[in-house]
């Protein structure tokens, strides 16, 4: 099996930055916002719903929904489940294709038994993630706690849903980073050290 990296990250932690300079520094292909491209190529659906509905959770049981009809090939799933079974057949096809870096899109889960992998959760205090918010991402005119604590539960709550485990959670983890207190550059130091050694 490859060894593949995935990072799942709080909103405002850099950990989309820690995966690509991750990526970068073990030259390796990352999968995060390309991502989105293949599944709207994929499913249908524009890029734009797909970034924006991305992380929002299905209704009742996604699975048993799968099921429900033989009618169509997605039965009676909505939007939010065909993005969900469409995104994982796409990173489990290039998860095939060689050792990576996964960003977000509950990879942790779905590659659970298909690599050998190194789990990585970023996160920060939010006065940082608020920072960095502004100052990196350029967003201001917003009240930034809310979006932070809006985001941090659709995450969680879309995590939960698919995988029925716990967003953030130390044991569904091979190590958690504060971005904040160790800084970019040293987690990417230290994710890259645990490939190389692992």
């Amino acid at each position: 099996m490859h060894k593949i990296i995935t990072i799942s990250r709080q909103f405002g932690s850099g950990g989309r930055t820690v995966g690509k300079m991750v990526a970068a520094a073990l030259n390796l292909p990352c999968y995060d916002q390309d991502i989105i491209e293949k599944v709207a190529k994929s499913s249908g659906l524009a890029k734009e719903y797909i970034a924006e509905h991305g992380e929002s959770k299905g209704y009742g049981g996604w699975l048993g929904n799968v099921f429900a009809s033989s009618n169509s090939n997605y039965g009676m799933v909505n939007n939010s489940d065909i993005i969900w079974i469409t995104q994982r057949e796409i990173i489990l096809d290039l998860a095939k294709q060689g050792p990576c870096v996964f960003v977000g899109r509950c990879a942790d889960y779905i590659l659970r038994d298909s690599a050998e992998l190194i789990k990585v959760f970023i996160y920060a205090d939010r006065r940082k993630r608020a920072e960095r918010i502004v100052q990196v991402y350029g967003e201001s005119g917003v009240a930034i706690e809310k979006r932070i604590k809006n985001k941090d539960k659709h995450r969680a709550a879309y995590y939960k849903f698919y995988t029925e485990t716990e967003w953030g959670s130390p044991e569904n983890y091979s190590v958690c980073l504060n971005s904040g207190e160790l800084g970019i550059e040293e987690c990417v130091n230290i994710i890259a050290e645990i490939y190389k050694n692992k």
